[in-house]
C-alpha cells in the first residue's frame, strides 16, 4: 500500500472515477489549469483533457445549476466549491433543484453528481473560510452528506458518493489535507454511505465524532488510557446522512456513557440529534447523560482566536472525567 495524505487520495480517487466512467466529469473555479486551491485536481487537466475536467466562472450558483441539467441528462458531475462558507450562493440549486428532482419526477429522475466542500477551520484563515454548516445540509431531504476523516476513508467514501444515483455533499476537513499519511490500497475502494466505523474499540465510554474533530477525540482516548485507564471506544460517524444509528446503539448500550465531538455549532447540531437516538434506543443503558462537546454558537472567530474555538483533546478528556464522575 502506498502512503498518501488525504489531498493525494482524495486525487486519487477523482482520477480513478475517471478512467472508469466516461460521464464523470470535474467542474469548478480553477480545477484545471491552477489544479484546485488545494490541488486536489492536480495532473486531471493534463490525463483527461478540458471536456473532463472543466474550468467554470466564479459563479457557484451557475455550476451547481448546470451540473444538475448534466445529472439530468446522464452524466455524473463531481462539482468543487472553493470553501464551503461560499456554497450559500448555490443553496437555491441544491434546496430547490438538486435535491427535489427525484421526488419531484417520483424516482423518474435522479440526480448523480457531488459536490465537494473544504470544511471547517485549524488553518487560520479569514472569514467565511472555516465553518462548519453540516447541520444546514443534513436537514435538507433528498441530499446524502459524507465526511471523511482520514486519506482513506477520504478516498474509499469519494468513491462511492461518485457512483451514488442520489446526490451527495462531500465535506473535505481541510485542516487534515496535509496533517498525516495513511496507508492508502492499491485496487479501487468503495466505503458504504450510512456506515460508521469503530476505529478505536472501549469499554468506559463513547466518543462519537467525525470529520477534523477525530484525531483530537482520538488523542483524548488515548490520554485517558495511559492517565486514568478509562477505556474510551471511538466512533468515526464518516456519514452525517444516512447516519448509522445500530453501529452507535451498540456502542452506547455496551459503554454506558457518550459524549459527541463536533467543531460546528452547538445548537441544533449533530450532536443534538445524536443525543436524541442515543435516548430513543439506549436510554436504560445510559449511567450519565449524554453530553455534546462543540464548537460554540457564534461566528467562527477570526485566525487569532480559533484553537479556543475548536474542540480539543484537553476539552474532552476533561468532559470524560467529569461523565465517569456521575
Amino acid at each position: 500500500m502506498a502512503q498518501m495524505n488525504m489531498v493525494k487520495a482524495l486525487n486519487l480517487g477523482l482520477s480513478e472515477a475517471l478512467r472508469r466512467d466516461p460521464e464523470v466529469v470535474v467542474m469548478g473555479q480553477d480545477v484545471g489549469r491552477d489544479e484546485g486551491v488545494f490541488r486536489v485536481t492536480e495532473t486531471l487537466l493534463a490525463e483527461f483533457g478540458a471536456k473532463r475536467v472543466i474550468d467554470t466562472p466564479l459563479a457557484e450558483a451557475a455550476i451547481v445549476g448546470a451540473a444538475v441539467g448534466m445529472a439530468l441528462c446522464g452524466m455524473r458531475p463531481v462539482c468543487e466549491i472553493q470553501f464551503s462558507g461560499f456554497a450559500y450562493q448555490a443553496y437555491h440549486q441544491i434546496e430547490g433543484h438538486m435535491c427535489r428532482f427525484r421526488n419531484r419526477t417520483r424516482g423518474r429522475y435522479h440526480i448523480p453528481m457531488v459536490i465537494r466542500m473544504p470544511y471547517g477551520g485549524g488553518i487560520r484563515a479569514i472569514e467565511h473560510h472555516s465553518e462548519s454548516r453540516e447541520a444546514i445540509y443534513a436537514h435538507t431531504p433528498g441530499l446524502k452528506l459524507v465526511v471523511p476523516s482520514s486519506p482513506r476513508t477520504a478516498r474509499g467514501l469519494l468513491a462511492a458518493a461518485i457512483r451514488d444515483p442520489d446526490p451527495v455533499i462531500f465535506f473535505e476537513p481541510k485542516a487534515l489535507y496535509r496533517a498525516f499519511r495513511e496507508e492508502v490500497p492499491e485496487e479501487e475502494e468503495v466505503i458504504e454511505i450510512g456506515r460508521a466505523r469503530v476505529v478505536r474499540p472501549g469499554s468506559d465510554i463513547t466518543f462519537i465524532s467525525y470529520g477534523a474533530s477525530l484525531r483530537p477525540t482520538l488523542e483524548a482516548a488515548e490520554e485517558l488510557a495511559d492517565g486514568d485507564s478509562v477505556s474510551a471506544e471511538v466512533v468515526d460517524l464518516q456519514s452525517i446522512s444516512p447516519i448509522d444509528t445500530d453501529t452507535i446503539t451498540e456502542s452506547v448500550t455496551k459503554t454506558g456513557r457518550a459524549i459527541v465531538i463536533h467543531e460546528g455549532p452547538r445548537t441544533c447540531g449533530v450532536g443534538a440529534e445524536i443525543a436524541a437516538r442515543i435516548m430513543e434506543t439506549s436510554m436504560f443503558h445510559l449511567e450519565a447523560p449524554v453530553r455534546r462537546l462543540t464548537g460554540f454558537d457564534v461566528h467562527f472567530p477570526y485566525f487569532m482566536r480559533e484553537r479556543p474555538y475548536l474542540p480539543n483533546a484537553e476539552r474532552i478528556a476533561h468532559a470524560a472525567r467529569e461523565l465517569m464522575a456521575c
